[in-house]
């Protein structure tokens, strides 16, 4: 259940490109999956990932960040080179229990349904609460071991709206469990983009596709969907005109929030 004294008011949300997000909560400063490299090629195992556009700024330009909400650290797409180097800079690092075991010092691990509290700066709490994601179609304990453990972040407070980052996941199931527990959500930052790999699940998509993204934004309720997560990348094969179609199809058109990376 969410905070009954909570506020619609929507939060200002600074897309950057690929999955990474800036915005300000409750005097906190939030950033979502640091990518920051140039354009290239990352070897991966399996393959290679190829980076098609530069980000929209980088971290030297965004100032203070209080928190970064990692949905994983294992693939460079949610955390290259320079946004691992940024860690060290940020107090904290919110990302999957593994993933806080591997980056060490800042860095911590939220199961499911595991909640931690923040301080705000003029006092009050803010719970950061890690939600279900799975990084492909399929369950866990079919998916994990290819692609790897992935966490979503909702985040609430007195007074503040319910804003949900979804990280990279396929599951509606998932979704529909957030929901039950969180909904309405007031801001969703939805992974989307449908990234395909022949080598894996098929080359069903392992993030949501447009439509399921659509999908996910009506099973939360969401009020305002801010997508990310669907340029920049050259495994990402929906991007801005299939999320327009797939809302419109939806009769969500009035939900999407299409902020361009500034």
């Amino acid at each position: 259940m969410t905070d009954s004294s909570r506020t619609a008011e929507q939060i200002p949300v600074r897309v950057l490109g690929g999955p990474t997000a800036l915005f300000d909560y409750g005097g906190l400063r939030f950033l979502t999956d640091p990518t920051f490299d140039g354009p290239g090629d990352y070897e991966v195992p399996g393959g290679r990932l190829t980076k098609t556009a530069p980000s929209a700024a980088v971290p030297g330009d965004l100032g203070r960040i209080d928190v970064v909400l990692l949905s994983h650290d294992e693939h460079p797409d949610n955390l290259d080179d320079s946004g691992r180097a940024l860690l060290a800079d940020v107090p904290l690092t919110l990302t999957t229990p593994g993933g806080s075991r591997r980056l060490g010092q800042g860095a911590k691990g939220l199961a499911d349904w595991q909640a931690i509290e923040l301080d705000r700066p003029g006092g009050g709490t803010i719970t950061v609460t890690g939600v279900p994601a799975i990084h492909g179609p399929g369950p866990r304990e079919e998916v994990e071991p290819v692609t790897g453990e992935v966490v979503g972040f909702v985040l609430t407070g007195a007074g503040l709206p319910t804003v949900y980052v979804s990280g990279d996941n396929a599951s509606l199931d998932a979704v529909e469990q957030i929901a039950r527990r969180f909904a309405p959500i007031d801001t969703a930052i939805l992974f989307a983009g449908s990234p395909r790999f022949a080598v894996l699940f098929d080359g069903e998509p392992i993030v949501l596709d447009s439509a399921r993204a659509a999908e996910a934004a009506k099973i939360l309720r969401a009020r305002r969907v801010v997508p990310v997560h669907y340029d920049s990348w050259a495994h990402l094969t929906e991007g801005r005109d299939a999320l327009v179609a797939a809302f419109a199809a939806a009769g969500l058109a009035d939900r999407l929030d299409l902020a361009r990376p500034s």
